[in-house]
Parts: structure tokens; C-alpha cells; sequence
């Protein structure tokens, strides 16, 4: 009797786990899984112990933007989107210029250059675009394949080009700009060993390593959420004893 009811109770356990009992039991650790994947993505940022100097980038696509908010989280310093190709300006950019200045934290205005755009007209949207600001970070030029942008001229048409809008930012701003290049770009163009300019890379968690001198900026957390944003922003640090006025 004592071996039926043993044998029962097995025959019971095993019955429990039934192929319906196993997939919901997966699914219910995938779901828990991914909730703490997306919890851990949006709060993580570099140590500040090893990287003291952090900011934020970002444009309209977060929405209204509570500046006190954002720097009473530690953000020190703001990009802001502002220009891009010949024809696009952010419908943000004059409200976050205003406030993160306001607020006191150190800001700046990043254009999305276009291989599909003249260099010349370009610049002329950005420069009539952002203002002339002593007190502003150096401009930043964005260099990444755009959607719906088939152009891929030779490396010298681009970097012959991407000079010629520098050098007309710069002479507005009064300072050299920032190269922000991403890795599919700098593996087609090698910008960064043809442009002696301040590099900002981009690399969710791992430190970047694609282009062929050291970066100033990286972006660390592409979606990273903050209080006083609707959106993820795109969350960058400054290499120890360097600036981003080099």
C-alpha cells in the first residue's frame, strides 16, 4: 500500500508539469526577464568615479524637456538637435537653447550632415539656425547614414565637402567643431584619419574603439530615462582630463 501511494504521489508531481504548465512557466520568466533587461537599460550609465563629466543629448523626438529636473539628475552638460541636411530644423532647438542655458548647465547644437545636401547649404541653414554663443560647447557635426539618402560619393568628395561646411560653422561659431561619427560611417569614409577634429563615438555599454585616434565624447546609453523627459535620451560621457573644448 505504502509503495502505491508513493508511486501516486510521483505519477501526481509529474502530471503537474504538463507541456502547457512548461510554456506559460517560460513565458512568465521571459516577460520577467525582459522587464528587468528594459529597467536595467534605462538606468544604466558609465561609473562617475571613472567618468565625472556626463550629459545628455537630445531633440524633439523627448518631448518637452523639465531642465531642473534633468540636472538635479547629474546631467552637466546638453546637446541639443538643431539642424539637419538643408531643410530640417528641430522644432525644439530654440526652447532648449533658452532653458538648458537657463538652468545653468553647459549646452550646445549638433547638425545631421547629409551626403545627399551641398555642404554650402548646409551651413547656411545652420549658421542662420543657431546663434553666434561665447558661451556655448563647440558645434557638432552627426556624420551617419540617413534614411532615404542612396548618395555614397568617394572618400575624398566627402571629406573635400565635409571641410567646406566646417569651416563656414566655425567661422560662426569661433570654435572647432565635434565630429560625432558613427561606426558604419567611419568604417566607409575613415573620417576620423582624414579630419583633425574632436571625436564623439556611439556604443550602448562597451567602450567604442572604431576610430583611428581616442574619442573626447562617447555615448554610452542611446535610452536612457530620466525624470523631466517623455523619451529616452541619449546619454553621453567625456574622457577623464580631457574637454570638450580641445
Amino acid at each position: 500500500m505504502a509503495q502505491v501511494w508513493a508511486d501516486s504521489g510521483r505519477i501526481g508531481r509529474r502530471a503537474m508539469w504538463t507541456p502547457f504548465r512548461i510554456l506559460v512557466a517560460i513565458l512568465v520568466v521571459a516577460v520577467v526577464g525582459a522587464g528587468l533587461l528594459y529597467w536595467g537599460v534605462g538606468r544604466w550609465t558609465p561609473g562617475r568615479d571613472r567618468y565625472p563629466l556626463q550629459g545628455v543629448a537630445v531633440s524633439a523626438r523627448n518631448g518637452a524637456v523639465e531642465w531642473p529636473t534633468l540636472r538635479a539628475q547629474g546631467v552637466d552638460f546638453a546637446y541639443l538637435a538643431a539642424t539637419g541636411g538643408s531643410d530640417r530644423r528641430d522644432p525644439s532647438f530654440g526652447a532648449n537653447w533658452a532653458q538648458a542655458r537657463a538652468t545653468g548647465l553647459r549646452y550646445g547644437a549638433i547638425h545631421a550632415y547629409s551626403l545627399c545636401r551641398a555642404a554650402s547649404d548646409q551651413a547656411r541653414l545652420f549658421i542662420a539656425s543657431v546663434p553666434r554663443d561665447n558661451g556655448a560647447l563647440p558645434p557638432v557635426v552627426a556624420l551617419d547614414f540617413e534614411p532615404g539618402c542612396a548618395s555614397r560619393p568617394d572618400r575624398d568628395v566627402v571629406l573635400s565637402e565635409l571641410n567646406t561646411f566646417l569651416n563656414e560653422i566655425e567661422a560662426h561659431s569661433g570654435k572647432p567643431a565635434i565630429l560625432r561619427i558613427t561606426e558604419p560611417f567611419e568604417q566607409a569614409y575613415t573620417v576620423s584619419g582624414g579630419i583633425n577634429r574632436t571625436i564623439w563615438l556611439d556604443r550602448d555599454w562597451l567602450v567604442p574603439a572604431y576610430a583611428s585616434h581616442p574619442w573626447v565624447l562617447w555615448t554610452a546609453n542611446r535610452r536612457k530615462r530620466l525624470r523631466g523627459a517623455e523619451e529616452t535620451v541619449e546619454w553621453t560621457v567625456v574622457k577623464p582630463q580631457a574637454s570638450v573644448e580641445e
